[in-house]
């Protein structure tokens, strides 16, 4: 008597592999972006705390308008505040930051799980999303976003 497999048990074994993993593959990007969003929930808290410092140690007046400008007013602060500003995990580049024409009130967000969210901020604190609600931000207006 032959041992061995045949070609049938064989073909079964590999279909119900297939499945399997046709299963957890969703799964896992939906893990993925759970973990990225935490990740940029971090992120945003820490950039907050550091605007915040840079507006107390600059004659209370926040960096202007743009991710750039963010950076580049964040990095150069004395005393020193942060080494650099992160970038965004969900669309690799740096996080959006918004300013309110009388500088009175800001805003710093992520695109988001979607990848095409952002937001400004009104000279009254208004938070306006725009492209959706796939878009994670803090602010010193409202309660952050909490998706």
């Amino acid at each position: 008597m032959k041992r061995g497999f045949t070609l049938i048990e064989l073909l079964i074994v590999i279909a119900v592999i297939a499945i399997l993993i046709g299963i957890a593959l969703p799964r896992f990007k939906g893990m993925q972006d759970e973990g990225n969003i935490a990740k940029v929930k971090g992120e945003l808290r820490t950039l907050k705390t550091a605007v915040e410092s840079y507006y107390i140690h600059n004659n209370y007046a926040y960096p202007a308008t743009g991710a750039a400008a963010l950076e580049t007013a964040l990095a150069s602060a004395t005393p020193s505040i942060i080494a650099y500003v992160p970038t965004d995990p969900f669309s690799g580049s740096d996080y959006g930051y918004d300013l309110s024409a009388n500088g009175d009130y800001y805003i710093i967000y992520s695109e988001g799980p979607g990848g095409d969210g952002s937001a400004t901020i009104d000279d009254d604190g208004t938070i306006t999303e725009i492209n959706g609600s796939s878009c994670i931000y803090v602010s010193n207006a409202e309660q952050d976003s909490q998706p």
